[in-house]
């Protein structure tokens, strides 16, 4: 069975029931401890000499080294060289894509959604996810299937390591769930709200294909859009991805169980990747300030 630990409520008063909610996850053993590693590291980098006066450049190589890992957590591979080209429109896609590329086209183009989301991820979090599985998507399934969640009957094949993905009306009512969250992210911890959002959309699998993809853009959108890392420097795919594939399947693997040490599991995984992103990101800053990006 999928875990439900943002419980869905009829009551009117939503944000402050789903305020609650996420307050008591944010309050596991441990994790109030990440969450000011992973706020200590994001201000660490805010305040990296090279963000004075070139944020853009370092936020779109951020979004460069973001897609390649992304990708590579969904089992495409290409150098960062690659993507840093395809990106910045260098090189272009073969016009018979092979099924990397088929993969990394949506990867970089959500990745790249990120950038002009802004606060729209917080204020209009249903719009903000339309675009980012559009951006995902697009060339991998048809398109009556874009920026819509799965239909009655519609299933999902993603993630099969981690359990069988819920019915298509299960899965439509945690994403209100996650729109609920990320509308009340004002006054939440932002890493716990990017955190819960990335894993209910990769558990419940809303849509029919693209939903890691679209997680992880998420989190990055959050996290920048939430204050934690405004630069949009940081890379947390990276940090995903810094105990290779196992252990970011066997984070959500723990979540899918549904108990306090599952999601405290996940909760901690993803505080650890938005201070190993932050790291990162200050590597990026680093290359920037000695002009290696050029």
């Amino acid at each position: 069975m999928a875990p439900t630990p943002l419980r869905p409520t009829p009551v009117p008063n939503v944000p402050s029931e789903v305020a609650s909610a996420v307050t008591a996850l944010a309050s596991l053993p441990g994790i109030a401890e990440k969450v000011d590693a992973a706020r200590e590291a994001c201000t660490q980098l805010r305040w990296h000499n090279a963000l004075r006066r070139r944020i853009p450049e370092a936020a779109a190589e951020s979004r460069v080294r973001g897609a390649r890992a992304s990708g590579e957590l969904d089992g495409a591979r290409l150098s960062v060289e690659i993507v840093r080209d395809l990106m910045r429109g260098a090189v272009t896609w073969h016009d018979e894509m092979d099924p990397v590329e088929q993969v990394m086209r949506g990867v970089i183009a959500a990745t790249a959604e990120t950038e002009r989301l802004g606060p729209v991820v917080l204020t209009a979090p249903m719009q903000a996810l339309a675009r980012l599985h559009t951006a995902a998507a697009a060339g991998l399934v048809p398109d009556s299937e874009l920026g819509r969640p799965r239909l009655d009957g519609e299933d999902s094949r993603e993630f099969v390591e981690i359990g069988e993905a819920p019915p298509a009306a299960e899965a439509r009512e945690r994403l209100a769930r996650v729109v609920e969250v990320l509308a009340s992210a004002a006054t939440l911890p932002v890493p716990i709200v990017a955190a819960l959002a990335h894993a209910e959309i990769v558990t419940a699998r809303p849509f029919t294909r693209g939903n890691g993809v679209v997680a992880r853009a998420v989190e990055r959108a959050v996290i920048q859009a939430g204050g934690l890392d405004p630069t949009g420097v940081a890379v947390p795919e990276v940090g995903h991805g810094t105990g290779g594939g196992p252990a970011y399947l066997g984070g959500l693997t723990a979540y899918t169980r549904g108990d306090a040490a599952g999601v405290g599991l996940w909760l901690t995984h993803c505080c650890d990747a938005i201070v190993a992103g932050a790291q990162e990101g200050e590597r990026i800053a680093d290359a920037v300030l000695a002009g290696r990006l050029t």
